[in-house]
């Protein structure tokens, strides 16, 4: 049986150290999504926000500030999705 986000502590716990960035906006807004939003986070969402954590805090502002849509490796739609819920978080 695979342990799933949800039931594993220690995953939750990395994907909200991954949360912490350098830029206070992105911060908040990582938190508050967290906060919200943790207990059901599906497998592909968790997946979708550890790709967004590889991107530099202005790649990142960039996105959530709606200036540029996901490109590159991380131009996937559950990244879109996830995105999305971002925005509005």
């Amino acid at each position: 049986m695979t342990i799933t986000h949800q039931a594993d502590p220690a995953k939750r716990a990395r994907l909200r150290w991954r949360a912490r960035r350098g830029l206070l906006e992105n911060d908040l807004i990582l938190t508050r999504f967290l906060d919200a939003n943790e207990s059901t986070m599906t497998d592909d969402d968790v997946d979708a926000f550890t790709r967004l954590m590889e991107l530099t805090d202005s790649e990142l502002m960039n996105l959530l500030m709606e200036r540029n849509d996901p490109a590159g490796e991380v131009d996937l739609p559950s990244v879109h999705a996830l995105v999305a819920k971002l925005r509005v978080a």
